[in-house]
């Protein structure tokens, strides 16, 4: 990494179609800002360049149903996700968007320099077109059964439920998402970028020049590789977007995988003049910070891209990471299985070390992982409080109690003294050699370690015993303690800002060099403000209230997912007559001893007074239904119900859950008016 003069860090850019949530952070903004943050500690000059996704199909969608304009859309969210990244810490030099001005000049000049020079080739081909709404259809337009699992809603481009990547034209009974209306083939021209013209380059500078790569960025590569690469169309049919910037090209747009990359570049553009040293200069290192989805665009495609344009730098390395799931289940924006960030840091108001550490330390590195709540309880009071919390209360405290807050002098060491001071070097180097190979969560445990050594110590040396019968003894240690602590704001400070901070306030010193750590960098004499937590227990009541939010979720989820009973069999017109429903009023209501279900009810039907038993007490109790209008079959045979005569059935609505609802005229009706 020393041969580099400067770092170009960026990270994947989020569609602006929703918040920012907990697989976001894990996958690529946590990891990328702990580098960042490294990098900027150790002199290192750094760009860290971050920006809003704004085009592409999910974002019309999500207009379309809203009834408003793209515009609107990528706007909110675009500055909601901005806001969250910056309360939540996260560094960046610039965080742009893809509908700048300068990104559709930079994208449309990168487009027209490869067009020019003959770096794409043209193509007809048949393509879904709905009549109806008069467009070409791009694959989330398109709904179908999937021919894997038979989901009846599976999109154009992938099946969500069983995760199966599809073309539009594999699908079963393929339906417009804009009409409903069956979609016709229709011929439209596209340009390609000819990946298959690129393999051989990309085989020797992956397989050969870059296998310190992660194995699951390597391994992805390879496979796309060894399968042969296919041209890919780099333009479509779609009215958002960047034009295409060439005649014959009208109601085509720049295809979001080629224009969302280039914004890396427009976002240092608006950063800074010299933005062509960090894109153009071999003394600049690149970085991708992405999740897995996104691996083969980040060391295939765009590598490609720029290798067709010539005068770009190409990413040194692109440590992807896995996904994370959500208490057991695969985080879906649809189907609002998610930790969203603005509500996390809402609900935690002061706690985004805590998100932060808990992300790291459970990161999803080489495999899927998962995120629970009662693990990120369990980390914060067992591991933030417990350890790295209760050693600097206790060092501050105690300097306080017998020092009156100013730092003592240290006098003769022990060899445990030694002992302990030799490690933190150890432990510094530690944190380094995995910062600088993307091992952030062997980082984060090595960086845990030195608060466990400063515990540790001061349970092995009890100054709170020694005080008494050895004073000088007593300064060293706790003149040791501080040492540590201050180590620990300098070497926390990647990881967790905000505490970092925090804990230099309460140490009175300025931000430590990385440099510095490992020797004495707060004097003896030097006086600390008093002690406060640097962590809060978080408290069962708090998970619970996320808990049950999720199962709230799941149970909307699985609601929304039940289908319709179909309709019976028809019956006559005549049959229906048979039915005599009457309008009616609830007089009195008690519960039927010995059930959970049953209420006796007294209903006026406008003909008479009449006992009807009905199996409503999981729903209602009988105070709140008293005076309440109602739908009633007033000739259905009686029949006994646990020993009473029901004289009548009341009409409910059964919910998917089995949930009941009166069905009720919405407004005052006279008792025994016909329902018909």
């Amino acid at each position: 990494m020393g041969h580099f003069k400067r770092n170009l860090i960026t990270t994947a850019l989020p569609y602006a179609n929703g918040p920012v949530h907990i697989g976001h952070l894990a996958g690529v903004y946590v990891p990328a800002d702990i580098y960042v943050r490294y990098l900027r500690a150790k002199g290192e000059e750094v760009a860290f360049i971050g920006g809003s996704d704004e085009h592409g199909v999910p974002i019309t969608i999500k207009a379309q149903k809203e009834g408003v304009t793209p515009q609107d859309i990528v706007d909110r969210y675009h500055n909601l996700i901005k806001k969250s990244f910056e309360e939540f810490g996260i560094s960046f030099d610039i965080y742009s968007r893809t509908s700048s001005k300068t990104h559709h000049e930079l994208s449309s000049a990168f487009f027209k320099k490869l067009y020019e020079e003959g770096k794409f080739i043209e193509k007809t081909s048949l393509q879904f077109y709905d009549e109806k709404a008069g467009q070409f259809l791009a694959d989330r337009y398109i709904i179908g059964k999937c021919p894997i699992c038979g989901n009846e809603r599976a999109y154009g481009d992938q099946c969500e439920a069983c995760g199966t990547s599809l073309n539009a034209t594999d699908l079963i009974n393929p339906v417009s998402a804009i009409t409903g209306n069956t979609p016709e083939l229709k011929e439209t021209k596209h340009w390609y970028l000819p990946l298959d013209q690129y393999e051989d380059w990309l085989k020797k500078w992956i397989l050969e020049d870059h296998k310190e790569w992660k194995s699951n960025v390597y391994g992805q590569c390879k496979s796309w590789l060894d399968n042969g690469l296919q041209a890919r169309a780099v333009t479509r049919d779609l009215d958002w977007g960047v034009p295409v910037p060439v005649e014959g090209a009208e109601g085509k747009v720049l295809y979001v995988w080629f224009d969302a990359p280039i914004g890396y570049i427009s976002a240092t553009k608006d950063l800074t003049p010299d933005w062509e040293k960090y894109w153009k200069d071999k003394d600049t290192r690149m970085i991708h910070f992405i999740g897995k989805d996104n691996i083969v665009f980040h060391c295939i495609i765009f590598p490609a891209m720029l290798k067709a344009e010539g005068s770009y730098i190409l990413p040194d390395n692109v440590p992807a990471n896995e996904f994370l799931n959500l208490e057991g289940d695969k985080i879906s924006t649809s189907r609002n299985w998610a930790v969203w960030l603005h509500e996390y840091l809402r609900d935690f108001e002061g706690k985004q070390d805590v998100l932060r550490y808990v992300l790291t330390a459970n990161a999803p590195e080489t495999k899927d992982n998962d995120f629970t709540w009662k693990d990120f309880q369990t980390r914060n009071n067992s591991e933030l409080v417990a350890i790295y919390g209760n050693f600097i209360n206790r060092a501050l405290v105690l300097t306080h109690k017998y020092f009156e807050g100013v730092v003592p002098e240290r006098g003769e060491l022990t060899d445990y003294d030694r002992e302990v001071m030799a490690e933190i070097p150890q432990i510094i180097e530690k944190v380094e050699k995995n910062l600088d190979n993307f091992h952030f969560r062997e980082a984060l445990k090595e960086c845990m370690g030195l608060a466990r050594l400063g515990n540790k110590y001061l349970a092995d040396t009890e100054p709170w015993k020694l005080i008494k019968t050895d004073e000088s003894r007593v300064k060293t240690i706790l003149n040791i303690c501080i040492q540590i602590a201050a180590d620990l704001s300098a070497l926390s400070e990647p990881f967790m800002p905000f505490s970092a901070a925090k804990l230099r306030g309460f140490l009175n010193i300025a931000p430590v060099a990385w440099e510095s750590m490992g020797v004495d960098v707060v004097p003896a004499g030097h006086r600390i403000q008093e002690a406060g937590l640097l962590f809060d227990k978080i408290e069962d009541e708090e998970i619970q209230k996320q808990i049950d939010k999720l199962l709230a979720t799941k149970k909307a989820n699985e609601l929304a997912s039940v289908k319709v009973t179909p309709a019976k069999e028809n019956i006559s017109f005549e049959d229906f007559q048979k039915m005599d429903i009457r309008v009616g009023k609830i007089v009195a209501a008690e519960k039927v001893a010995k059930t959970k279900k049953l209420l006796k009810l007294t209903i006026d039907t406008g003909i008479d007074t009449r006992t009807v038993v009905s199996g409503i007490a999981e729903y209602y109790t009988p105070e709140e239904i008293i005076g309440r209008q109602v739908s009633i079959l007033v000739n259905l045979e009686p029949k006994n119900l646990k020993g009473i005569e029901s004289q009548g059935m009341i009409l409910m609505a059964a919910n998917a859950d089995g949930a009941l609802s009166f069905v009720s005229p919405d407004k005052e009706i006279k008792p025994g008016s016909e329902i018909r």
